[in-house]
């Protein structure tokens, strides 16, 4: 019965979390977005990633982010010293939230992979140095074909890494960037009707609309795209995805991503936007312990698993409710209290 009356009691701290609201004023951090176009090869192509950058600039507008594109002028030469140079002055600015986003092609020959630019390449090792010093939180999405050795190098703590391709081996040109872009501004992709969608959203939508493509010109995929937010350089595809959550088990019985992309938004919920940064943070922090502790159930007594389930919920109810007094504060220390007149 306690077991039975505690678990009510969990779905009860549900429903109240996710009914919460905050105030007024929408003070979402900051996010700066660097798409760099690379050799487009042929003008088909070219055509397509003219239309996927549109796309990254509707979503930044939407998510009034600030973005530079690298690898539209004319001067075909400098992209390579210009995302090196961009790199430079994130890792001294910084932001709330940065993405890199490369569109183009890609080549591997067994050793390196390259992402194709206009001039010189660069390889997944020197893009893992110039990224290197950036402290900002780090979204990296590589479209290209033959990207996925750049998950291996690029995975990081405080980094989510998304790659069109499973290996360095899948060389045709790669749609996941057709379909990427569009999915994060897209409500149909809001798998959980949070009025949001969160990078892991997008990362499945996308997915899914890449298997829809090669099954409706009856072609056999040649792209199977990999995520990793949780650093340990291995990534997880969208088939071992149930709903929001990873369930099906690496051999390594290594951890599973997708809680870390699920807490990322380019364009954020009202409610969202008007959390204060730092009950977000702790926040996300919470529902990192939560996840960590359902990944232990099977290994933990019933009772013990779900005492700290509630304890852990009831702190994501009392962060929430922070989150709302705040909101409601009254500004500059004034009340609704009229003053005593002086008469």
């Amino acid at each position: 019965m306690r077991t039975v009356i505690r678990r009510f009691a969990l779905a009860i701290i549900l429903v109240f979390l996710h009914s919460q609201a905050s105030g007024d004023e929408a003070i979402f951090p900051k996010q700066r977005i660097l798409v760099v176009v690379g050799a487009e090869g042929q003008e088909e192509y070219g055509q397509m990633f003219r239309k996927w950058v549109d796309q990254w600039r509707y979503a930044a507008d939407a998510a009034q982010a600030h973005l530079q594109v690298i690898g539209e002028s004319v001067d075909d030469t400098a992209d390579r010293e210009q995302i090196a140079a961009a790199l430079r002055r994130q890792s001294k600015d910084g932001s709330d939230l940065f993405w890199l986003v490369l569109i183009g092609h890609g080549t591997y020959d067994g050793n390196s992979a390259k992402f194709n630019l206009r001039g010189v390449d660069v390889t997944a090792e020197e893009l893992a140095e110039w990224l290197a010093p950036i402290q900002s939180p780090t979204v990296v999405i590589n479209c290209a074909s033959s990207s996925g050795p750049f998950l291996n190098q690029l995975s990081a703590d405080g980094r989510i890494v998304i790659t069109a391709t499973r290996s360095g081996y899948e060389l045709n040109f790669a749609r996941f960037g057709q379909f990427i872009a569009g999915a994060t501004t897209d409500p149909q992709a809001d798998l959980d009707k949070d009025d949001q969608v969160s990078l892991l959203e997008a990362y499945l939508t996308a997915c899914r609309r890449v298997e829809e493509f090669y099954e409706e010109d009856a072609r056999l995929a040649t792209e199977h795209a990999l995520l990793d937010d949780n650093g340990d350089g291995l990534g997880t595809p969208a088939s071992w995805f149930r709903g929001l959550r990873a369930t099906q088990r690496a051999k390594e019985g290594a951890e599973l991503d997708g809680v870390r992309a699920h807490q990322a938004h380019l364009v954020a919920s009202d409610r969202e936007a008007r959390m204060p940064v730092e009950l977000r943070k702790r926040r996300d922090a919470l529902e990192l312990e939560l996840e960590a502790i359902r990944e232990q159930k099977p290994k933990l007594d019933e009772e013990e698993y779900y005492s700290q389930l509630e304890s852990l919920m009831l702190k994501l109810a009392t962060v929430y409710q922070s989150a709302e007094a705040d909101s409601e504060a009254p500004e500059n220390g004034q009340t609704d209290t009229p003053a005593e007149s002086s008469d």
